[in-house]
Parts: structure tokens; C-alpha cells; sequence
């Protein structure tokens, strides 16, 4: 049961794959995310504390999040406004109403903010971080519980080649286990590589509590940590940053918020302040 949504994602995805390659191969389609232009890079914070804020119009286990209208540029320059570090963008169109239109824009928008954006997605096939790239996307989701090491390492070959950060994302100690061995076996430095922990139940799709905390102590030490899902608040914030992530991925509660300028800065604020107080010298 756990596996059925991933499932379902996967088939969607690598038919949309089938259907793009019908139009651009996959060499012509390399070469056009090659000479595109360079988009900004991710830079994390000296504070020790960063988000990824999301644009998601619907969730599978929220609902719907925003209208099919929404103002993307506008939305996305609102939390680089307030600090966001990234931008996840969701372009999965069947459950998440996502589109790679919605990637570009975004991308566009952010260019002379200098934050990068990041497909977000069931991806399956190196085809799919080309198109990422070619609509100015520096970085992508890859979901270890999706594919075998082989396919996930050909997506991670073709980020390096693109030059694309990768946001590995794990649900259990499994996933960790397959994460530090693909750790293990890359030859090129790790600093283009995120480990994220996404506390969400895969057969109910809901958060489960105490998940993040009891998961980080197990992630490589060599990578940035993401926390995601169940991230809603400034409270939330503090929480995962004291437990040791350097991120945190927000999606939903930004999405469903009046003011997602305030939200960012607040949950900014909260796990910033935590890591203030753990340098040494700091005040108790």
C-alpha cells in the first residue's frame, strides 16, 4: 500500500518522459539545457539556518492550495523578499496542478533576486533534469524510495553534467541506508547534494510526528540537511533547526497562508536564533 502512490507518480511521470521525447530527444534536449543560461546559485546562510520556500497550487493530502490563477512571479518574489535561500517548484500536473510554465516563470522572476529555483517532481529518467535546467531550474528533487541506485545515479550524472544541485529526499532508515551508500560511491565532492527526511507517511500521506527528530541523527554528517513536511510555523522552525537540520522545506502552510512573506521571515527568524544560541560564547 505505502508504495502505491510513488507508484502511481513514477508511471505518470515516465509517460510524460515518453511523450516530450516524441517531440525533442533526449541529446538534442542536452544540448539546449547546456547553453542556456546559467541560473543563480544556491547560497546557504552564515546564520546556519535556511528554507526552501514551495509554490504548490494542491496537495494530495491538503487539497486544494491556491487557484490555477495564482500570481506565481509575484508569490516566489515574495519569499525570496523574505529570505528563502530556494524555491521548490511543484510541475507534477495531475495530483499537484504543477507545470514546467510554473517552473520557468518562477525561475524567471527569481533571476535578479539571485535565488535559485528547484523542479519539483516524480522524477525518473536524466531526461527530465534537462528539462529542469533548460527552464532555468538550479536544482532538483530526487526521491530515493522511487527508483534503483542505477537510475538514481544517472540523475545525479546529469545534475553534475548540468550543473544542478540534487535534493535527495528519504522517508525511513532504509532510505538512509540507500542514501549513504550512494554517498559512498560518488567520486566528485559533495557539496551539490542536500539530504532531505520527509516526515509524511507514504500510505496515509500524513505527517507523523517525531519523525524528523528521530531520523536526522542518521543522515550523512558531509551534507546540509532538509527537513521536510510537517513544517508549518515559527515553533516548527525552532524545533528542527535545535534538531539539527540546516533547512527546512515549506510548502502548504506558506501556500495556505494570508501572508507568506511574514510566515518565511518568522520561521526564518526562529531557527536562526537557535543556531545563534548554540555558538559557543552565546548567552543562555
Amino acid at each position: 500500500m505505502s508504495g502505491d502512490f510513488l507508484a502511481q507518480m513514477a508511471a505518470g511521470s515516465r509517460e510524460r518522459v515518453r511523450a516530450a521525447q516524441r517531440a525533442c530527444s533526449d541529446a538534442a534536449l542536452l544540448a539546449r539545457a547546456r547553453a542556456a543560461a546559467q541560473p543563480p546559485l544556491l547560497q546557504r546562510s552564515p546564520a546556519g539556518f535556511d528554507l526552501i520556500a514551495e509554490l504548490k497550487l494542491r496537495s494530495p493530502a491538503a487539497g486544494q492550495l491556491r487557484s490555477a490563477g495564482e500570481d506565481v512571479a509575484a508569490l516566489v518574489v515574495a519569499y525570496a523578499q523574505a529570505g528563502a535561500a530556494a524555491v521548490s517548484v511543484l510541475t507534477e500536473p495531475s495530483r499537484f496542478d504543477g507545470s514546467m510554465a510554473h517552473l520557468e516563470i518562477a525561475a524567471r522572476a527569481l533571476v535578479p533576486l539571485r535565488v535559485p529555483a528547484m523542479r519539483k517532481d516524480f522524477l525518473v529518467d536524466p531526461y527530465q533534469v534537462s528539462e529542469a535546467r533548460l527552464a532555468g531550474a538550479a536544482g532538483v528533487l530526487v526521491i530515493l524510495r522511487m527508483l534503483p541506485p542505477a537510475q538514481i545515479e544517472a540523475l545525479l550524472e546529469r545534475a553534475h553534467t548540468l550543473g544542478l544541485f540534487v535534493l535527495l529526499e528519504a522517508f525511513d532508515e532504509y532510505d538512509i541506508e540507500l542514501l549513504h551508500g550512494l554517498v559512498a560511491r560518488q567520486a566528485r565532492p559533495l557539496s551539490g547534494l542536500l539530504a532531505g527526511v520527509n516526515c509524511r507517511d507514504l500510505s496515509t500521506l500524513r505527517v507523523v510526528p517525531g519523525r524528523l527528530e528521530q531520523l536526522v541523527p542518521l543522515l550523512p554528517t558531509s551534507m546540509a540537511r532538509v527537513a521536510e513536511s510537517g513544517v508549518g510555523s515559527a515553533d516548527d522552525a525552532r524545533r528542527v533547526a535545535a534538531a539539527g537540520y540546516d533547512l527546512a522545506l515549506v510548502g502548504s502552510a506558506l501556500m495556505q497562508g494570508g501572508d507568506p512573506h511574514a510566515l518565511a521571515s518568522a520561521m526564518l527568524q526562529a531557527g536562526r536564533a537557535v543556531r545563534r544560541a548554540a555558538l559557543p560564547g552565546a548567552r543562555s
